[in-house]
């Protein structure tokens, strides 16, 4: 179930905006000043942002400038301001989309979907290896999810990097063994699925519409990324 983050000041446009998400199954939460935005948006890790320009405190474009400086997670911007040049601010910041008030609550939710669709961004290249909201830094050795570096083990940063030097490619126990324990390793090959599992519980917030690693049983397992664009 995604996850979308409601940021909007007026209370009942709120209650309209998460009636019309919970309907079409999406999971909400709501905040209604900028202050609490962006707290908010580190501890709930939502799929999608809807956020309304004009809020106390914080407005929504320093929310925005906040959410893109460590997330790629995309956003919809909501304002009374039906001016061009306020909805170029927005998308040139790093908006996703942007919908003026007074809005349908079916479009809302059509723009929703139609935003999650094209919104897994991958990035391959030689540094860098980014699929949606995981990012692996070849260069550095270091992994982060939703803008957040990860503290793993050793040998679990050094599986998981291989995985995404290789995605979508499907590596035995015995393979992974030689890629990244090594010729020499003389232990168990349960070695693999405990890392393997503690992987799972490192990257419980990736949403699963971005990538899981996956077991094929009896055969292995391999990292599977979705590009939705």
């Amino acid at each position: 179930m995604h996850k979308i983050l409601i940021v909007e000041d007026e209370i009942a446009i709120s209650q309209v905006l998460k009636a019309y998400l919970k309907k079409a199954g999406y999971e909400t939460k709501q905040v209604y000043t900028g202050e609490e935005a962006l707290d908010a948006f580190r501890g709930y890790n939502p799929d999608l942002v809807l956020l309304d320009v004009m809020l106390p405190g914080k407005n929504g474009w320093d929310i925005l400038k906040g959410i893109r400086s460590e997330s790629t997670c995309p956003v919809i911007m909501l304002t009374a301001l039906g001016d061009v040049n306020y909805r170029l601010t927005g998308l040139n910041d790093g908006a996703d989309d942007y919908i003026t008030k007074p809005f349908v609550g079916d479009e809302v939710v059509a723009r929703v979907q139609a935003v999650l669709r094209r919104s897994i961004k991958v990035i391959d290249d030689k540094e860098r290896k980014q699929y949606g909201s995981l990012s692996i830094n070849m260069k550095s050795h270091t992994v982060s999810l939703h803008g957040i570096e990860l503290d793993l083990t050793p040998r679990d940063l050094a599986l998981l990097i291989f995985f995404g030097q290789h995605p979508n490619q499907l590596f035995t126990r015995d393979q992974l063994i030689e890629h990244v324990w090594g010729l020499d390793y003389d232990g168990s090959d349960r070695a693999v699925d405990l890392s393997i599992k503690r992987l799972r519980k490192a990257l419980k917030n990736w949403p699963s519409t971005e990538g899981e690693i996956k077991t094929l049983r009896g055969l292995g397992y391999q990292l599977s990324v979705y590009d939705k664009k």
